[in-house]
């Protein structure tokens, strides 16, 4: 569900990187590290439980849905009937303008019904859709914010996204000899407190956790 989260905001991260290092003096050294975002991010367990947080948002929202379809359903099977009543020739034109005008009301509310699901297919798919940027936009902050930590604690300049890409699809980091990456050393940390049957169910994940 979240595997591209990342996606843009590491090009993003990684076109500033590349073009402030290209832009510095050429007597200013800079030392660079590399993360491997995307790694980061589905191995941190706060991934898993953001996902299983939507999962059962919309797991909810599905019950919902099925009974006003269901409601809606029943009402329209109602006004089949009281339209089939309405031309019954064996009753009055009394009693089938009654009925007529029962299935006209019947009408009425089965629009509404329709009306109604339709306004929640929509509002659900926004609320879910701002719920995952929500806990996306965390999660990618959560993991920034312990790069920048290591980044500074190691006296690292620059750090860059070893799995970004470009528009492509092509890698933007086309070599590194894997000096300096840090993307373990924030794999541990983002999952230091992670409770300990997280870590047993994110395989590649070190066994960091609490027990």
């Amino acid at each position: 569900m979240m595997k591209n989260a990342v996606s843009i905001l590491a090009r993003i991260l990684a076109g500033f990187a590349l073009a402030t290092c290209l832009s510095s003096s050429a007597q200013t050294p800079q030392k660079i590290a590399f993360v491997d975002m995307k790694k980061a991010f589905d191995t941190y367990y706060k991934k898993d439980e953001a996902e299983k947080s939507i999962k059962d948002r919309a797991a909810d929202s599905d019950k919902v849905y099925k009974g006003m379809i269901e409601d809606y359903k029943k009402a329209n099977e109602d006004y089949k009937k009281l339209v089939d009543s309405s031309n019954d020739q064996a009753v009055s034109a009394e009693e089938r303008e009654k009925r007529k005008k029962s299935a006209e009301t019947k009408l009425m509310e089965l629009q509404e019904i329709e009306k109604s699901v339709k306004q929640f297919e929509s509002s659900t798919r926004t609320s879910l859709g701002e719920m995952e940027k929500r806990m996306r936009e965390k999660i990618v902050g959560e993991i920034i914010d312990v790069v920048k930590v290591q980044a500074k604690t190691g006296g690292y300049t620059i750090v860059l996204d070893s799995a970004s890409l470009t528009g492509y699809q092509t890698p933007i980091i086309l070599y590194t000899n894997g000096e300096h990456d840090l993307t373990e050393n924030v794999i541990k940390e983002i999952n230091a407190n992670a409770p300990a049957k997280a870590l047993s169910n994110n395989a590649g994940t070190p066994s960091t956790g609490k027990k």
